[in-house]
């Protein structure tokens, strides 16, 4: 019978896990602040339309679109998981 030993030290493993629960966080974090974000876009765009507002209320729209679009692209890439690399 063989013993193998894993590839990196375990205090090396162990200090690497910390920075990918950060990292897990700060995505987490960011998704929050921009569903808040857009959130408020929305609720300004429909005062401002109530209004009577135009130009404020398509600013409004854009930005909420705008974070919308970000809010997209923050979620895990799967076509980069999946497609190899060249």
């Amino acid at each position: 019978m063989t013993l193998t030993l894993p590839s990196r030290p375990l205090q090396s493993r162990l200090a690497a896990a910390p920075q990918a629960v950060s990292a897990k966080a700060a995505a987490g974090e960011q998704r929050l602040r921009l569903q808040a974000e857009r959130d408020g876009q929305e609720r300004r765009a429909r005062e401002a339309a109530a209004a009577g507002d135009v130009e404020t209320c398509a600013r409004a729209i854009l930005a909420a679109l705008d974070c919308e679009r970000r809010l997209q692209g923050s979620g895990p890439q799967v076509m980069q998981v999946i497609k190899p690399r060249s």
